[in-house]
């Protein structure tokens, strides 16, 4: 138990530079709150004590502003960075090393009693606010960007950003861990930026072919006599 608590703390300087101190993590920081409560109604729920499962749930909901179904299958050093509205149902499954920020939302599709929930894979980022949906799987080191709805299946190593969420990076590209261990909002490509850009770019040369030159203007000198 210890051991875990300590590892928590760790993931939170790993991320977040904002940290001072393990007392300031332990004491301030909701998403660790809620982590914690998690690893607690999750043995209750697989020991099917569901309704303390729930409580246990309803109450860490209740002081951190996340909510995490106690069914929910969370790998180690999960962080939730900021944390208030983030909401993570019942089949969902999320690897190790995962970084969720603020507003995410890992939600169902359907009624039925098996998967309905996304599954993250190791070392998956997703940005502020974005809406990961229904039984789909996000590979290994995958991002999503702030704000996008996925609806699909994503590979390993690929960037998703938009609604609905679509690849914008290389699919299968290697890279480091340095370069995907945490998610900068503002180099994230911008597919609809980067279209208008192009038909600018485009109606200007258009433009430019169909200008008809104008005629001179005649040189009046030249045909008023002077006496």
């Amino acid at each position: 138990m210890f051991r875990g608590i300590r590892e928590q703390v760790q993931t939170v300087f790993k991320h977040d530079p904002a940290a001072k101190s393990g007392l300031e993590v332990l004491l301030c920081y909701p998403g660790v709150h809620a982590i914690l409560a998690h690893r607690l109604a999750h043995r209750l729920y697989k020991a099917r004590l569901f309704v303390p499962a729930r409580l246990v749930s309803h109450v860490s909901r209740l002081l951190t502003g996340i909510e995490i179904h106690p069914g929910a299958t969370i790998g180690r050093r999960f962080f939730i960075d900021h944390g208030m509205g983030v909401v993570i149902g019942e089949t969902a499954v999320i690897g190790d090393d995962v970084l969720l920020y603020q507003g995410v939302t890992l939600g169902g599709t359907g009624h039925g009693s098996k998967q309905r929930h996304p599954t993250l894979r190791n070392h998956v980022v997703v940005g502020s606010g974005a809406k990961v949906l229904g039984n789909i799987e996000l590979g290994e080191w995958v991002k999503v960007g702030a704000g996008s709805v996925v609806v699909k299946p994503v590979p390993a190593h690929a960037t998703v950003v938009g609604i609905p969420g679509r690849v914008v990076a290389v699919k299968g590209v290697t890279v480091s861990h340095d370069e995907w261990q945490m998610l900068e909002h503002g180099e994230l490509p911008d597919p609809v930026g980067q279209t208008l850009a192009n038909l600018n770019e485009r109606l200007s040369l258009l433009e430019a072919e169909v200008k008809v030159p104008t005629a001179p203007e005649p040189d009046l000198q030249s045909i008023i006599p002077t006496g």
